[in-house]
């Protein structure tokens, strides 16, 4: 699967049901690519199109419950792979890391804010 394809999923994943449009944003490529790369994931039975509620013209994209099975593999084997990683460090460099888990969450929180807003720094 392609790196495309595996951050249409884990997209879905995360923000949940939404149109093609609103993945254009978000994944960073072309339409035409994205609409390709979709296509294949629901012939794949991993996405799913539904018609959106509020507008009968659109579909609403989703994910499957292989889909999701997927995407929560991937995440269980990076959470295992950091965790290999993290019990080889020293006994100090592990109490270190601990000291900044909170700056990392502060990260992912305005990353996660800053999710579905254009880049500030686009067009500079």
């Amino acid at each position: 699967m392609n790196f495309s394809a595996l951050s249409v999923l884990h997209t879905l994943s995360r923000v949940g049901p939404c149109r093609l449009s609103d993945l254009v944003r978000t994944e960073q490529i072309k339409q035409p690519a994205l609409t390709s790369a979709v296509a294949k994931l629901e012939r794949d039975g991993l996405v799913e199109r539904r018609p959106d509620p509020s507008d009968g013209r659109a579909s609403m994209l989703s994910l499957t419950a292989d889909g999701q099975s997927i995407v929560s593999r991937r995440h269980a084997d990076r959470a295992e792979r950091l965790r290999s990683l993290i019990d080889r460090l020293s006994p100090a460099d592990r109490t270190r890391l601990l000291s900044i888990a909170g700056v990392l969450d502060q990260i992912v929180q305005l990353a996660n804010e800053q999710d579905g807003k254009p880049d500030e720094g686009a067009g500079k």
